[in-house]
């Protein structure tokens, strides 16, 4: 699976930057994951749980940032195992750039699967994974920008 998409994120690179190395943002933001803690300076151990089409499966595994270039950009591995629902590994990179007092975050995910996922063809994956894409930056987005309360009369 090959996949690749630019966000703009209204926060300055040095703000997006630091979320994105952050545990705590992560956790609350990554859709399904249930845990997430990080190894050493560049790993991570995760837990996430995602349904694709039919199959439900927790996935665990670990992923490591190389090619760091603080604040612009770096490449993310890992490798995800999910039981009998297969495995899923790859890696995305990912560059930032500031624009007009915004961040303009572009990625490139290359991504393999294996087993009870793999045979669910790759529209239904790739069409999953463009969607977890989108929640992810959406709750990213919100994280570093919260509405404002409602205010009470």
């Amino acid at each position: 699976m090959d996949m690749n998409g630019e966000h703009r994120i209204a926060a300055s690179r040095e703000t997006v930057w630091t979320a994105l190395n952050d545990e705590d943002v992560l956790r609350a933001c990554i859709p399904g994951c249930e845990e997430l803690n990080k190894t050493s300076e560049t790993g991570f151990h995760a837990i996430v749980v995602q349904k694709i089409g039919p199959v439900k499966a927790r996935f665990e595994g670990e992923v490591e940032l190389t090619n760091i270039k603080a604040p612009e950009s770096y490449t993310i591995q890992g490798e995800g195992k999910g039981g009998v629902a297969g495995f899923a590994k790859g890696g995305a990179d990912v560059t930032l750039a500031e624009e007009a007092g915004e961040t303009l975050l572009a990625y490139t995910v290359h991504a393999t699967v294996g087993g009870k996922l793999a045979q669910l063809g790759s529209r239904l994956i790739d069409s999953t994974a463009r969607k977890l894409a989108g929640k992810f930056f959406d709750n990213f987005q919100a994280h570093l920008n919260p509405e404002p309360a409602a205010e009470t009369a």
